[in-house]
């Protein structure tokens, strides 16, 4: 399957998803700030759960590209990525609970995603601040020493980083309690993953998810008469739906939209990248062929090469190339 069938394949599968989730596509979506008081208490713990998941990943990488060996490059990506929730490497963070244990914040490992709210967003802040510009060194360690778990650990918690070298401060008791984890719906995981998969591509439109509760909480930039009018919708909406029946698949149609324009961008982009690509290789071949002292011609109507004159029984015009 070509590059373009898979992004056309990409791009039809994140519209079919999205038909079946009470999502809505919007230009920006709120985001939960982390509690930067909590850091301290969980350092140590986001450090070693940060060291397992660098061992991890690299091993399943060096599975995955088997049986070539993985490269220092390859490592630093994980490392670049391993803290950012943009990021698939940093999908770990979003399993991770904080969890209050008398004078201790725990992370307990869940066995689902969890909705991203503050605490998830602190324990990314934590991962970045561990690693800091840390990740080239962390790397090449891994790259040189191949060390296991706990030799990774120590090295990252202790030796290069120190999140490790004291014990954490006892708890406040006047430590306002987080907010309770809450596993995330496995479809909107999966339209998540497909929206993040689309944000390297050329031409994909921007597209951000709301629960149904976000739409209902959040009036999104309406102003006074607005909000108004929000007030004296009617609460009956099959009814309204009705009346108006040219709104009704107004976002789908937003979605169809989006998707064609991005088809017709990444169309372009590939003809123009075709079209360098032959022009680079016409210019090539040419220099090849005036080195060797060759004449290449070429079919005007075929476009097949010849060397050295017209072959026998050729009957298509010819010009030199």
């Amino acid at each position: 399957m070509g590059k373009m069938e898979q992004i056309t394949l990409l791009l039809i599968s994140v519209l079919i998803l999205s038909t079946a989730l009470p999502v809505a596509l919007c230009a920006q979506k709120p985001v939960a700030a982390p509690r930067k008081e909590d850091i301290p208490y969980i350092k140590c713990q986001a450090c070693e759960k940060l060291a397992s998941q660098l061992y991890r990943q690299v091993q399943s990488k060096q599975a995955q590209i088997s049986p070539k060996k993985i490269s220092e490059y390859q490592i630093i990506e994980i490392a670049e990525n391993v803290c950012n929730l943009k990021k698939e490497e940093a999908d770990w963070i979003l399993k991770i609970d904080i969890v209050e244990q008398g004078d201790k914040l725990e992370l307990v490992e869940q066995d689902a995603e969890g909705i991203c709210n503050t605490e998830c967003k602190t324990i990314e802040k934590t991962c970045q601040e561990v690693m800091g510009y840390s990740d080239t060194d962390v790397a090449e360690y891994i790259y040189t020493s191949k060390p296991d778990i706990e030799s990774l650990a120590n090295y990252l918690c202790k030796d290069l980083t120190k999140a490790c070298k004291t014990k954490p401060p006892p708890l406040p008791k006047d430590r306002t309690p987080g907010e309770p984890f809450v596993p995330k719906p496995t479809k909107e995981a999966e339209m998540e993953k497909m929206l993040r998969s689309m944000e390297g591509i050329p031409g994909a439109p921007s597209m951000k998810m709301y629960s149904r509760e976000e739409l209902m909480k959040n009036n999104f930039g309406l102003d006074a008469d607005e909000e108004e009018e929000e007030d004296q919708f009617p609460s009956n909406l099959g009814k309204a739906l009705r009346k108006k029946d040219g709104k009704k698949g107004d976002w789908k149609q937003t979605i169809f939209k989006g998707v064609k324009a991005a088809g017709k961008t990444l169309k372009r982009h590939a003809t123009k990248v075709s079209f360098r690509v032959q022009k680079w290789w016409k210019g090539f071949k040419a220099a090849q062929s005036k080195a060797a002292g060759k004449v290449e011609l070429q079919c005007d109507r075929c476009g097949i090469l010849i060397l050295h004159g017209v072959e026998e029984g050729h009957e298509c015009l010819v010009k030199e190339f």
